[in-house]
């Protein structure tokens, strides 16, 4: 059992340090800052922002209030997120891993820069999606995960009712 929790720690903190690697290799690049940011590809930037808002920059506030509250929320969901995970097994298990892993690294930049430094810019032309980080990319494999476990065990429970 022991064994089991700490593989699954090591899976988490990895994510954690995959993600604070690379906020601070982007916050350390003075190139970042610039009003484009760096041009890796036709199709992708990096371009420091940093959000004060939850995802994709939503529900920014300029009152300290506001925001820390937010947080506290942020953290609370995280909580009830290892619960969860400590619940499940499987691919389900590993999905919320992911979710925690970037939870915890966006959290870490909550508390420590108020804000979370997004950098990834992904566009076609001029149309621009939202700027993220490397959480939020675990964070939406795991959410992503999770929905297609719930998709495919109900079609199969149905598929065995029939």
């Amino acid at each position: 059992m022991l064994k089991k929790h700490l593989v699954d720690f090591s899976i988490i903190i990895f994510i954690f340090l995959i993600d604070r690697a690379s906020k601070l290799l982007i916050i350390s690049s003075p190139e970042t800052y610039e009003q484009y940011g760096v041009n890796v590809t036709s199709f992708l930037n990096f371009n420091l922002i940093w959000n004060e808002g939850i995802a994709f920059g939503l529900f920014s506030f300029d009152d300290k209030l506001y925001y820390n509250f937010l947080t506290i929320f942020i953290i609370l969901v995280t909580i009830i997120i290892i619960w969860l995970m400590y619940k499940s097994k499987g691919f389900e298990r590993f999905s919320f891993m992911m979710i925690v892993g970037g939870s915890l690294g966006n959290i870490y930049d909550r508390v420590f820069y108020s804000a979370v430094p997004d950098f990834i810019d992904i566009h076609v032309n001029n149309f621009h999606w939202f700027i993220f980080n490397v959480a939020d990319i675990f964070i939406t494999l795991g959410i992503i995960c999770l929905i297609s476990i719930e998709i495919f065990s109900k079609k199969k429970i149905k598929d065995e009712n029939i």
